[in-house]
């Protein structure tokens, strides 16, 4: 496997709900691949199952070997990006080779405040 690479636009990571998150990907492959897939997905982190949603998704067919490719994606309403004692909610762009399914990712967050919501801790036990 050669590289892929993604960078948002001015290396912002910091979104809105209802904003574009746009920038581009970048690769160089040892061999040929039927298909690049730009996602666009939310994913949990934490304790039980984890939840994956992709909300959007952009195709290369029959990508070079070497190139690059814009993408653009609007982002919903929901869900936010939080982190609490028991599980996260993370945003994020990749890069999927297919059928291989290589990838690389890149996390950002997305709230109505544009950072990270922390949830309290509930109350202490006694």
């Amino acid at each position: 496997m050669g590289w892929l690479q993604i960078e948002t636009e001015g290396g912002k990571m910091e979104y809105l709900p209802g904003e574009t998150v746009s920038g581009s990907v970048r690769w160089e492959l040892n061999e040929p691949v039927e298909a690049l897939e730009v996602r666009l997905f939310w994913y949990t982190r934490g304790k039980g199952t984890q939840d994956v949603a992709v909300e959007a998704t952009q195709r290369i067919l029959s990508p070079a070997l070497q190139g690059a490719e814009s993408f653009g994606f609007a982002l919903p309403e929901a869900p936010y990006s939080f982190s609490g004692k028991l599980i996260s909610v993370l945003w994020a762009v990749e890069i999927v080779t297919l059928p291989a399914a290589e990838a690389e990712r890149v996390e950002f967050v997305m709230s109505p405040t544009g950072k990270e919501i922390l949830l309290p801790e509930g109350p202490q036990k006694q």
